[in-house]
């Protein structure tokens, strides 16, 4: 069966590699995209191919007035959860790869996902190596009782932690807190410089020119160390893959799949 896609954020960084994989696939098919500032486009001319009189359309609205199965948004925090919900409630299916969700926001879209009886996968980066990288460190989190977490990203980037870090430390607090040589209230001098305490391991996202997407996950025990790092490069085709897995995978589903290392090991 072709699976009919719909990309939110079409014309971007990470919606517009997607819809070019889309194209060059067999097994899907580009039914609509939605970008509001090139809205009335022709979408094959963007993406730089021949006209397919497919008109980039300005919101979801416009969009469900055509035929698809899965609304693939790559957008903004701020916009991403009523979409989804709206789409669900039409009875699609719906891939989240925009990260800056808050664990609410996540509540919320699994029950509406269960209620409407379609599935909904959520990553905060679909890369597949990004997923090994965490699911190595969950492995280790099990054995190693002390860790921290530093993210990078770009001076622009709004959200800290990014995505694929607030993914990861949520999974190890539901491990165990990482274990602390002086408690956060016995620190002497400014506190805050230990990082923010999430689910109970510390986090440092650094924000500068230079660096793209990156985290290391770093152990310490005794005379000995572990780190676990993923480095991004520069363009979004690491991120496809996991994207059209995930859109193969969530049209099986009826409620929430979160991380694309659980969708990857789920049946492991």
């Amino acid at each position: 069966m072709t699976i009919r896609i719909c990309i939110a954020g079409v014309t971007g960084w990470t919606g517009s590699a997607v819809a070019r994989a889309v194209l060059d696939s067999k097994d899907f098919q580009l039914a609509a995209g939605i970008a509001r500032k090139r809205a009335g486009e022709d979408l094959g001319a963007f993406l730089g191919g021949a006209p397919l009189g497919l008109k980039v359309v300005k919101d979801l609205e416009e969009a469900l007035a055509t035929p698809f199965d899965v609304l693939v948004d790559f957008t903004a925090p701020d916009s991403v959860k009523a979409r989804a919900l709206k789409a669900m409630a039409s009875g699609r299916h719906v891939v989240i790869g925009t990260s800056g969700l808050t664990a609410t926001d996540f509540a919320d879209l699994e029950a509406a996902a269960l209620d409407r009886g379609v599935g909904l996968i959520a990553a905060g980066n679909f890369s597949i190596t990004a997923a090994l990288a965490k699911h190595f460190a969950l492995v280790a989190a099990r054995f190693l009782p002390a860790c921290e977490i530093i993210d990078y990203a770009h001076a622009e980037k709004p959200d800290a932690p990014n995505g694929t870090t607030l993914e990861l430390v949520e999974a190890m607090g539901a491990i165990r807190p990482s274990a602390l040589g002086v408690a956060l209230d016995k620190i002497h001098g400014f506190p805050a410089a230990r990082g923010a305490a999430l689910a109970g391991t510390q986090v440092h996202s650094v924000r500068l020119p230079g660096y793209i997407i990156a985290f290391e996950t770093i152990f310490g025990l005794p005379h000995e160390r572990l780190t676990i790092r993923h480095d991004a490069g520069t363009g979004a085709d690491p991120y496809v893959a996991g994207v059209l897995l995930a859109v193969q995978k969530v049209v099986e589903l009826k409620g929430m799949v979160r991380g694309l290392d659980t969708l990857m090991l789920r049946d492991a």
